[in-house]
Order: structure tokens, then C-alpha cells, then sequence
């Protein structure tokens, strides 16, 4: 279904802090037009493997490839070059909404067409936002600009149902225009909805990869054997 290069690749990555790694020997890609889920419990490395692939954290061992070439780039750089991360609700809390959107240097029709819920919201400072409200203006942020990958690290921790359909919504309809997207998420049985493919980490591992419908099967004996519990390996 997805023929074309990955966007980003890691090859046998190990990545960590100081001296001790917390992902080892990890392999996977994401390439454009696809919603890949990264899926693990607590201390998996979930996080650390975003922020190895965005450039925020140099590998160990291993590589990122990065639009076909192994890179060392920055974030900054790859950002430049159309990588779009987003953490939880990472706005500026003392401005209001409208110019959230202008210091991103998007253009607030076009994050409107995302999340028209917001154009009421502009002239308030994104600190009075709820969370919910403060992730649209995140991701319509990072969308807005266009990406071609998007490394999203828990989109919907600690939001209502409704809001988290509506935000793995917009990733969805921006895939199916090409964008490649890698989403933390907590949300199993949500993201499995929206999701092409899924890695589930495990002690700084994969321990699975394959299809929604490949867990789906088996997804209760995959829950309690390797998402409901914290590991004592790694750390996030």
C-alpha cells in the first residue's frame, strides 16, 4: 500500500542518556501517507525514540535515516526540512491563540479548516484554553505548516474521548493527503481505529510489529502482556 521511501528510518538504533541506553537495537520507519502507532507501557522507550528520530537526542549505536540519508542533524534542522514534532500541549501560554498561530508562522484560516472549533478561541490567551483545546492549537500548528513527517509523543494524555477523536481524526485525514505520521498513544483501541501499521515496544525493545487487524486479534493477551504494566529496564 505505502511503496515509496520511508521518511525516517531507525536501523539497529540504540539511544539513550549518559552512558545507559534505554532503546537498543530498534528497528522501524514510517513512510508518507501512513499512521504508524508506537505502542508500550510505561519506561518502553517510546519517548526516547521520538526524540532520537527527531534529532533531539544523538544515537548510541545504529542510525537515523532521515529522507533517505543517515543524518546527525538538529531538530531545528530536520524541522526546516519538514518534521513536525509535538509533545503534550506545547503552546505559549501567554499569548493568546491568534498569535500562538502567528509566532508558528501558520496561517490561521488554514488552522481553522483543522480545528474551526478554535476560531472562537483566537483572542484568548492559550493559558485559559482547556487541554483539549491547547492540543487542536498544537497540532494545528504543526499541521497547518504542511509536514511530510509528524512525531506526535502522547496527543490525547488526560483528554475526553470526543477530544481525542478529533485530534487522531486530523492526523488520519492529514495522512491520507501524504503526510507520514509516528504517534505515542495511549489510547490502544483509538489508535488501532485510525493506524496503518503498529510497533509495540517492550523493556527497550520490539516485541511486536504488524497490522491493527494482527492485534486486534489476539489484543487482550497483547494488553496485559506487554501495555499494562511499567518496565523496570528503561525509562521513558
Amino acid at each position: 500500500m505505502h511503496d515509496t521511501e520511508p521518511l525516517v528510518e531507525a536501523r539497529a538504533l540504540s539511544a539513550g542518556y549518559g552512558n545507559q541506553p534505554v532503546v537498543r537495537d530498534l528497528d522501524l520507519e514510517v513512510r508518507p501517507g501512513e499512521v504508524v502507532a508506537l505502542l508500550g507501557p510505561n519506561g518502553a522507550g517510546k519517548t526516547t525514540t521520538l526524540r532520537a528520530l527527531s534529532g533531539e537526542l544523538a544515537p548510541m549505536a545504529g542510525e537515523v535515516r532521515w529522507l533517505g540519508d543517515a543524518t546527525s542533524t538538529p531538530l531545528h534542522r530536520r524541522a526546516r526540512q519538514g518534521l513536525a514534532y509535538v509533545g503534550e500541549r506545547a503552546v505559549f501560554t501567554r499569548l493568546d491563540t491568534a498569535d500562538n498561530l502567528r509566532v508558528g508562522r501558520v496561517a490561521t484560516e488554514q488552522a481553522l479548516e483543522l480545528f474551526p472549533e478554535l476560531e472562537k478561541r483566537l483572542r484568548t490567551g492559550a493559558g485559559m484554553l482547556s487541554g483539549g483545546e491547547q492540543q487542536m492549537l498544537s497540532l494545528a500548528r504543526a499541521l497547518s505548516r504542511d509536514p511530510r513527517l509528524l512525531l506526535a509523543d502522547e496527543l490525547s494524555l488526560g483528554l475526553a474521548p470526543l477530544v481525542v477523536d478529533r485530534l487522531l481524526r486530523a492526523v488520519r485525514e492529514s495522512a491520507d493527503r501524504g503526510l507520514g505520521a509516528l504517534l505515542v498513544e495511549q489510547h490502544v483501541r483509538k489508535v488501532l481505529d485510525i493506524a496503518d501499521r503498529v510497533y509495540v515496544l517492550h523493556r527497550g525493545g520490539v516485541a511486536m510489529a504488524g497490522t491493527p487487524k494482527d492485534l486486534r486479534g489476539n489484543l487482550d493477551a497483547v494488553e496485559s502482556s506487554y501495555l499494562a504494566r511499567k518496565s523496570t529496564y528503561a525509562t521513558d
